[in-house]
């Protein structure tokens, strides 16, 4: 039983972590910073500029939103690097929770218990891997 318990809350906790990372590439407001709004003019004009891994926008006070679209970035390089450690740490992740899902011992698919302990062990060591990425 406490063997089951560990592995359910283990299985949870790594599960929502790698949620969270793929809530991270897609959330917009990575950098966000407020441009004017200052000076002696009756109108006041406040720009704000913020970006994320995909585009850079700026908006204005009449909320207007002006986006570029990243393309492929060799002048960022970066950013691409970014991009695909982010890639590669879900894809690991998500082999890492699949392989967690199937050796855990309250599951019936997997085979016998050392091949379910093996794919627990393969799916801990993904789950490591995913997030040195």
């Amino acid at each position: 039983m406490k063997k089951r318990l560990i592995q359910i809350f283990g299985f949870l906790i790594s599960s929502l972590g790698w949620l969270f990372i793929l809530c991270t590439m897609a959330m917009d407001y990575w950098r966000i910073s407020q441009i004017g709004g200052e000076g002696g003019s009756f109108i006041i004009k406040v720009a704000w500029y913020w970006s994320n891994l995909w585009k850079d926008c700026l908006t204005d006070s009449t909320a207007v939103t002006n986006c570029r679209d990243y393309g492929v970035l060799w002048s960022v390089l970066y950013v691409q690097a970014v991009r695909g450690l982010l890639m590669c740490g879900l894809t690991i992740g998500f082999f890492a929770v699949v392989c967690c899902f199937i050796g855990m011992e309250c599951t019936y698919i997997g085979g016998t218990e050392p091949t379910k302990d093996k794919l627990v062990f393969s799916g801990a060591v993904f789950h490591f891997v995913g997030g040195e990425y």
